[in-house]
């Protein structure tokens, strides 16, 4: 079966597929040995089922993995499934393993949307079952998806941050086996499933976002007060009216937008003379004073003032020491 190639769009930039400078850019550094290893991904997730009987069972016994995937379903691909299956019957069968703590009871290892499809039509789904400890479970779950789900950067940086967080070694080898990533794009994955969850939750799997901008908005939301104006923004109208990778977006413009110093406007007042011959307006820009007149004997009232400044000034200071300041 032919799959589609999922690293495109995750791990870099994001473009067209049928960019050129996409495909440059996916046969470089991180993204060029995630992309030999998509076949070999493949394989070995398909070698989990060679040879191997395969079994009917009620979809009602059988528990979702350990370890979520995916952030959101795709609800138009799953009705392609869904009709398929209930037209041709379920064509490759999902992995399953005896249940580690419910006797007679299943748990999923892959093929999730397979069990849901099933449980909808109420028919029994075809499954293998092996043994697998919760760290071979884990590195297949990662595999498969990777070979064939077609999962979002951020999707898999989730994955990734779940698998580390419980902690299976001490140099993440099993998450490096099970999402095929070397160390530092790892490092890049692990940072960004930190923000917080209500962010990456609200945005969803943004499927055209890519490594590079999810950790420029990581680094962004580091900034306490970004972080609170994102936080307000998620729960907006203008927010919530948006969708897919519409989201990410505004969100890194409301944010950045936030951030920039907007000037102040400079503070004015007027003065009026007595006998209206004379009126004055000043502006307070913090760092500038500007003093300007109006009259017809403007310029001989303001050579007054300039020769006077001296007295003025040191009548300003008097007044600041009698006052204290």
């Amino acid at each position: 079966m032919a799959r589609k190639n999922p690293f495109a769009n995750v791990m870099g930039d994001d473009a067209p597929d049928t960019s050129k400078a996409v495909l440059d850019y996916t046969i470089k550094g991180a993204s060029k040995s995630l992309m030999n290893s998509f076949d070999e991904m493949a394989a070995k997730a398909d070698r989990l089922l060679e040879g191997e009987a395969v079994v009917e069972l009620d979809p009602g016994i059988i528990d979702e993995s350990f370890v979520r995937d995916r952030l959101e379903d795709n609800q138009e691909d799953f009705n392609d499934l869904l009709s398929a299956i209930r037209d041709r019957g379920q064509d490759t069968p999902i992995l399953v393993r005896p249940h580690p703590s419910a006797t007679g009871r299943y748990m999923v290892v892959f093929g999730h949307r397979r069990l849901r499809a099933s449980k909808m039509l109420e028919k029994k789904v075809r499954a293998v079952v092996k043994d697998l400890k919760d760290s071979d479970h884990l590195v297949a779950q990662g595999q498969e998806n990777s070979a064939r789900a077609n999962l979002s950067f951020i999707e898999r940086a989730m994955f990734a941050g779940e698998i580390s967080r419980r902690q299976f070694d001490g140099d993440n080898s099993i998450v490096l086996s099970a999402l095929s990533v070397d160390r530092a794009t790892l490092s890049k994955m692990l940072a960004v499933a930190a923000m917080p969850k209500e962010v990456i939750a609200a945005i969803g799997a943004a499927k055209g976002i890519g490594r590079d901008r999810w950790y420029d908005l990581k680094n962004l939301l580091e900034r306490p007060s970004n972080l609170e104006k994102a936080m307000a923004f998620i729960g907006s109208d203008e927010f919530k009216s948006k969708v897919g990778d519409e989201r990410f977006n505004a969100l890194v413009a409301h944010v950045k937008t936030i951030g920039r110093n907007v000037p102040k406007s400079p503070k004015t007042q007027k003065w009026v003379s007595e006998d209206k011959s004379v009126s004055a307006e000043m502006k307070n820009g913090g760092k500038t004073y500007t003093f300007a007149l109006k009259a017809k004997g403007a310029a001989g009232f303001g050579d007054f003032i300039a020769e006077s400044l001296g007295d003025l000034y040191q009548a300003y200071q008097s007044r600041k020491d009698q006052q204290g300041e």
